[in-house]
């Protein structure tokens, strides 16, 4: 018993799963910021693409 009391001890002074989970996080928080930028810049290419078709394929 006085080990594993030992081990969770050790466990909880253990600052080195704190920084991965911290690398985790900020590496989240990146790819959701790249993923938004890259919809915003795909939604506002889409337009301008419909833009040109219907001045292509217009009745005029």
């Amino acid at each position: 018993m006085n080990t594993l009391y030992n081990k969770l001890r050790a466990f909880g002074r253990n600052i080195h799963g704190a920084t991965a989970i911290e690398y985790a996080l900020i590496a989240g928080i990146i790819s959701l910021a790249v993923v938004g930028g890259a919809t915003l810049i795909g939604q506002s290419a889409n337009a301008g693409f419909v833009s040109v078709d219907e001045q292509v394929w217009s009745d005029d």
